[in-house]
């Protein structure tokens, strides 16, 4: 498993000679094994923390260590899904799960075993031959999430993965993630827009201000593993909306009216 350690870090872009700062000071500290979603206002930086810390980009100041090594570069010990799940539309779901270890100039045959592994985890092992236009949505989408754990990354990086998908969609393939990351324990920062699903899944939910992002607050969840469709009854489950709800309206990112009808709900 990896800790992520990120001390002061800031992100400046340039363009045209106008300077943008997309983060700004973050701390933040995540446990080998956490579960860690990120919610914020659009622009304010989420997707930009998961570059850095795959170090798909470079920070402007600031450090950060994945497993106590210092972020330079692309971090190779690494799985990363996207709100597109990508897939390569001349390959069937288990060459598009193996394409991971195309990538990495990996033996695939060695690794045909544990990606039928991987399908069977989240279902798609009687769709191994299918084309990603034979698939839903929802399938490839975990098909995207079977591909970034074929070579068994110890940190799972999670960009809005469940952005395209339907409402019904989106709760199953929740429900999925959830049971295999109680399979595997991997540490998993999650990139999302919805308060819903940080609180569903995540150990920790951090609250992200605007442009420039900072980390605004920081909650525990406490609701009982596993949080299948029961957990939406949970009193639990409607406070921390609400709380986080509430940060959003305070900040002007969310009006009134939406925040009453958080409470109407929860009522």
């Amino acid at each position: 498993m990896l800790g992520i350690n990120i001390q002061q870090v800031t992100k400046r872009y340039r363009r045209g000679g106008l300077e943008t700062t997309a983060l700004q000071g973050i701390d933040l500290q995540v446990q080998p094994g956490e579960f860690i979603a990120v919610v914020g206002p659009s622009g304010c930086g989420k997707s930009t923390l998961m570059r850095l810390v795959a170090g798909l980009h470079g920070v402007s100041s600031g450090s950060i260590e994945v497993n106590g090594q210092p972020v330079t570069g692309p971090v190779s010990d690494v799985g990363i899904v996207f709100q597109s799940p990508v897939l390569l539309e001349w390959r069937n779901t288990l060459q598009n799960v193996l394409f991971q270890a195309d990538m990495r100039g990996l033996d695939v045959n060695e690794y045909k075993e544990r990606a039928m592994q991987l399908l069977e985890q989240v279902g798609l092992q009687d769709f191994a031959d299918r084309y990603p236009h034979e698939l839903s949505g929802g399938m490839r989408q975990r098909a995207s999430i079977a591909r970034a754990l074929l070579h068994n990354p110890p940190l799972l990086l999670m960009d809005e993965p469940f952005g395209a998908l339907d409402a019904l969609t989106r709760e199953q393939v929740r429900l999925d993630l959830e049971k295999l990351w109680m399979t595997t324990k991997k540490t998993v920062l999650f990139i999302t827009h919805s308060v819903d699903e940080a609180v569903l899944l995540a150990d920790r939910v951090l609250v992200m201000s605007a442009r420039p992002g900072k980390i605004d607050r920081e909650l525990k969840i406490d609701l009982p593993r596993a949080r299948g469709l029961e957990a939406r009854r949970d009193q639990r489950f409607f406070d921390a909306c609400d709380e986080i709800n509430e940060i959003f309206f305070s900040k002007g990112v969310l009006s009134r009216d939406v925040v009453a009808e958080v409470k109407a709900r929860a009522a």
